[in-house]
C-alpha cells in the first residue's frame, strides 16, 4: 500500500503468548502462511495471504503477556505530529513514535474513550500489500461505550469526515476520507449484546472465500462465535473470539442479501 492518505487503516498486528498456536488457528480459518520469524524486532513474524504480506504476529513483549488483541495502525505522513494532535485531543500516547529500522516509524494510542490502535509512518514497510481479497483485511470498526468521545476524537486527529450507516440510530457511523469509508464506529450497547465492563476495541474484519467454512475451522480449533454467520447486503459475516481471547471477523462479499 503506497502512499496511503493519513488515517487510512495500513496494517495489522497482535501478540500471542502460544505463537505456534496462533499461526496454526489463523493458517487454518484464514488461509495464512508465516514467514520467517525477526529476531532483531522481537520475533515479529508476518503473515502472507496468496504472497502478500496481510498482518503479523508476535510473542508478547516482557510483562504483557496475557490477554491478546488484535491491533489496528492508521497511516501517518509524520507520526510525531500525530502524537502530538492525539495529545491535544484528549488521547493518550501510550508509546512515543519509534523508528523501526528503515521499516517505518511507529507509535500507540489510546482514544478518550479508552480504544487503543497504532500509528504507523511508512518507511520501507508500505502496509498492508494486498486488501479486499480472501485472507487479507477488509474493514475495522471502533467499538465504544462512548461513541461522543470517539466521534470527536478520530476526525480531529485524522482528518475524517463522519456519516451515519443507520439514519434512525447512531449505534453505527463511518468515518470517510475523501468521501471513501475507512473505519467504521460501534456504540457498545448491553442490548446489541456487549457483556458488561467488556473493554473498548478495534474489531478487524478479514475477508474469506466461505464465510461458514471459515467458521467451522474457527471452531474446530477452540474459536467461539460471537455473532452469526448473517447474510448483509455487503457480505455474509461473523464475528469470533479466538482461542487467545482476540476478536475479529470474517466476511464474504459475494453472498450478499437484505
Amino acid at each position: 500500500m503506497a502512499d496511503a492518505p493519513e488515517g487510512t487503516p495500513i496494517w495489522a498486528d497482535a501478540m500471542f503468548s502460544d505463537l505456534e498456536g496462533a499461526k496454526a488457528f489463523y493458517g487454518e480459518v484464514l488461509g495464512w502462511t508465516f514467514g520467517e520469524p525477526s529476531s532483531q524486532y522481537g520475533n515479529y513474524t508476518q503473515a502472507y495471504a496468496d504472497g502478500k504480506a496481510v498482518a503479523a504476529v508476535a510473542p508478547p513483549m516482557p510483562g504483557q503477556e496475557g490477554h491478546s488483541q488484535w491491533r489496528l495502525y492508521l497511516a501517518s505522513p509524520d507520526a510525531a505530529a500525530t502524537a502530538g494532535k492525539i495529545r491535544q485531543n484528549g488521547g493518550t500516547v501510550l508509546m512515543e513514535p519509534m523508528q523501526v529500522g528503515d521499516l517505518g516509524t511507529m507509535c500507540l494510542a489510546q482514544d478518550p474513550s479508552g480504544v487503543a490502535f497504532g500509528v504507523w509512518q511508512p518507511g520501507t514497510h508500505k502496509g498492508f500489500e494486498a486488501t479486499n481479497v480472501p485472507g487479507s483485511f477488509y474493514w475495522a470498526e471502533v467499538f465504544t461505550r462512548e461513541p461522543g468521545k470517539s466521534d470527536a476524537f478520530f476526525p480531529a486527529v485524522f482528518g475524517y469526515s463522519v456519516k451515519a450507516v443507520a439514519e434512525e440510530s447512531d449505534d453505527l457511523i463511518a468515518f470517510e476520507l475523501r468521501g471513501q469509508p475507512v473505519l467504521g464506529r460501534m456504540n457498545m450497547t448491553d442490548k446489541g449484546g456487549f457483556q458488561p465492563g467488556t473493554p473498548p476495541y478495534i474489531q478487524a474484519c478479514w475477508s474469506v472465500a466461505d464465510c461458514d467454512v471459515a467458521v467451522k475451522a474457527a471452531q474446530k480449533l477452540g474459536g467461539r462465535v460471537v455473532f452469526g454467520p448473517r447474510t448483509m447486503p455487503f457480505g455474509r459475516l461473523a464475528a469470533v473470539m479466538d482461542p487467545h481471547g482476540a476478536p475479529f471477523a470474517v466476511i464474504d462479499t459475494t453472498t450478499t442479501g437484505r
